[in-house]
């Protein structure tokens, strides 16, 4: 299975930002998004605001959705 990044559009703080991930976590990053009955853009910017200087929104998204579904375990 290849696994290349895939780049997507969100809004973040009212401005267009691009996020590559690749499919399968943009996938669950929609399920959540789903569940939680709330935008795409919004998880994304829950994320944004909770993760430290230290690490790149791609990288912080890719951490929640592996907690997301370890949690679910």
């Amino acid at each position: 299975m290849t696994a290349r990044p895939v780049k997507h559009s969100v809004t973040l703080h009212g401005h267009r930002t691009s996020i590559s991930l690749e499919a399968p976590f943009w996938a669950e990053l929609r399920a959540i998004a789903q569940a939680k009955s709330i935008p795409i853009n919004a998880l994304v910017a829950e994320i944004d605001a909770a993760r430290g200087m230290d690490s790149g929104l791609a990288s912080a998204i890719r951490v929640y959705v592996l907690k997301s579904l370890k949690d679910q375990m």
